[in-house]
């Protein structure tokens, strides 16, 4: 579904991202690892084109999509989760989620994109008519993943979903993600929890100083604590 060839991109002059090669295949979730400052959150902008200088190739089912802006991507069917989540002030939880709706094209299926929210989030129904920055932390983060599927993207960008989350809303969350993969959603995944990651990964891609040190199963990678602790230690 998404493969990336000679992937470079830049902030200002410093090369972040050197030469990705990797893929990922229809129905699976595919981890990024490395530590703080490896480009992991750099290449997810860079798929997605929120950088403003990158080269190479980016094939989205089979497509070419580098040169295309985001929301052109977005209408492809990829779509993209920030570490910042993004919840618009002001905004109500139901009002976030629309704006996760492709502009006219799907307004007509709001009522039906939102009950299909509301029982895949049973703590987002409660809250609808309450403004999303006023959720916690992890509530706001669902959202912020809720609002992503109200398009029903075919593959979803998810950069450190699990940072700053009680640990009961953590696992929430990744029975949430095992969940997507097994309905056929393609999960592209940055994340901190390397042991809850590679439990529902298929396979791992570890960055290091913006280029790719080692790429394999998940479950190899689960089981080499050497490899772990040699580049995804904090």
């Amino acid at each position: 579904m998404l493969k990336v060839q000679g992937l470079d991109a830049w902030y200002g002059r410093s090369h972040v991202v050197q030469g990705l090669d990797f893929e990922v295949r229809a129905g699976e979730i595919v981890t990024l690892m490395g530590r703080n400052g490896a480009g992991k959150t750099s290449t997810l902008k860079a798929i997605m084109g929120l950088m403003a200088r990158r080269g190479g190739s980016v094939r989205f089912d089979g497509e070419e999509i580098l040169g295309r802006p985001a929301h052109a991507r977005f209408h492809l069917g990829l779509a993209y989760v920030p570490e910042e989540r993004r919840i618009v002030p002001g905004l109500t939880v139901r009002e976030n989620l629309r704006l996760g709706l492709i502009a006219g094209r799907e307004r007509h299926l709001e009522r039906e994109r939102i009950a299909e929210i509301a029982r895949t989030f049973p703590r987002l129904d409660e809250r609808m008519e309450q403004e999303g920055t006023s959720l916690s932390g992890g509530e706001q983060q669902m959202l912020a993943i809720a609002r992503a599927m109200m398009a029903r993207p075919r593959m979803i960008l998810l950069d450190e979903p699990s940072e700053g989350i009680m640990p009961l809303l953590v696992h929430e969350m990744f029975q949430l993600f095992a969940r997507m993969k097994r309905e056929g959603t393609t999960i592209l995944l940055v994340e901190q929890n390397v042991e809850r990651a590679l439990q529902i990964s298929d396979r791992a891609v570890i960055l290091d100083q913006g280029r790719i040190v080692h790429q394999g199963d998940a479950a190899d990678l689960l089981a080499d604590r050497e490899i772990q602790e040699r580049y995804c230690a904090v």
